[in-house]
């Protein structure tokens, strides 16, 4: 019965996320977003592959995600939503149709691998069963409910995880398990890293992080 209403209350609230689109979302032009994301390169590379750097600050792929999704945490860094001192003076140094543009470009590029999932089985084992299946006992719900079957992204509310680098997606876990980030739909995040034990966020980041982050 505890099962049937966690996956109720989950179907409520991905219903509700999905719905939700934004309003007089423009539409990017990709042509014009590689010129604007000139600035992007120093850290996210040219080609969006973005770095993994397990000891330090680690920027995520951005190669391949969805363009809502993209323009979405760039809004929410201009508009304090969503914290990060590097990103916040970049973000605020594009106006809205550079946002989408911004977007779109990176939305058309090649989706590249991760970084971070090599590890060794017992970690690997567990962070594939969070990420597919989830751990019922402790109320975890798995990232394919939310983020598609391979874990490849689902409409643009819930980006693709599968090949993101393994050091951002820990870093990122921790911050909504500490609080420090809140920027998603109905706390949907924040209230499954916080059931999270400290080596569940490391298993799972490594295990996405060897996945394929698109289909071939």
């Amino acid at each position: 019965m505890i099962r049937k209403r966690m996956a109720c209350g989950l179907g409520v609230l991905l219903g509700a996320g999905l719905a939700a689109g934004p309003a007089g979302a423009l539409e990017g032009d990709a042509a014009r977003g590689k010129e604007a994301a000139a600035t992007c390169v120093a850290c996210h590379q040219a080609d969006g592959s973005g770095r993994n750097a397990p000891g330090g600050e680690s920027w995520p792929r951005l190669a391949g995600l969805s363009a809502e999704y993209l323009a979405k945490q760039l809004r929410d860094f201009r508009q304090g939503r969503r914290q990060n001192a590097t990103m916040e003076p970049f973000a605020n140094m594009l106006d809205d149709r550079q946002v989408a543009d911004v977007a779109a470009y990176y939305s058309q590029l090649p989706a590249t691998e991760g970084g971070g999932g090599d590890v060794g089985e017992p970690l690997r084992a567990r962070g594939e069963q969070l990420a597919r299946r989830g751990d019922w006992d402790a109320y975890i719900v798995s990232c394919q409910s939310c983020h598609g079957p391979r874990n490849q992204g689902a409409s643009g509310t819930f980006p693709g995880i599968a090949g993101q680098h393994a050091a951002y997606i820990r870093n990122q876990l921790q911050a909504w398990k500490d609080g420090e980030r809140d920027n998603d739909p109905q706390d949907l995040m924040g209230a499954i890293a916080r059931r999270m034990s400290d080596e569940d966020i490391r298993a799972v980041a490594a295990w996405l992080a060897g996945q394929p982050p698109a289909d071939e």
